[in-house]
């Protein structure tokens, strides 16, 4: 039996922040339940949605480990349209087929703009 992934937990003491910011630069639509103090992001072209959780007084932001993959087909044109929306990523890197930039969210969750999808050998 097949189980996809379909939510990534993150976990923030910016959680305001971090609405904004998903929903400003990568179309997420934020869902409020009464009682849940999970914030829901669902992205309005599919894919996983993103719960985002307050985080107790102990916990570090900004995992190392784990990075969230935006896939785009135009790399460049993104960071340029996100650039004027007030997003700084970090340099465009060419990969074996594809370009991929890197930035952070304002939990210091590592995020990366990606190509990889599109090129014609994965």
């Amino acid at each position: 039996m097949m189980a996809p992934i379909t939510r990534i937990i993150l976990y923030t003491k910016r959680l305001d922040e971090l609405v904004q910011f998903y929903e400003t630069h990568f179309g997420f639509s934020a869902e409020r339940r009464a009682g849940d103090r999970i914030v829901e992001l669902v992205p309005e072209t599919g894919g996983a949605h993103l719960l985002l959780h307050p985080a107790g007084k102990a916990a570090r932001e900004g995992q190392a480990a784990v990075k969230l993959v935006f896939d785009v087909a135009d790399v460049p044109a993104f960071c340029d349209r996100a650039r004027e929306n007030g997003l700084e990523l970090g340099p465009i890197h060419q990969a074996d087929g594809y370009q991929f930039a890197n930035a952070k969210d304002p939990s210091k969750n590592s995020i990366s703009i990606s190509s990889r999808a599109f090129a014609d050998h994965f």
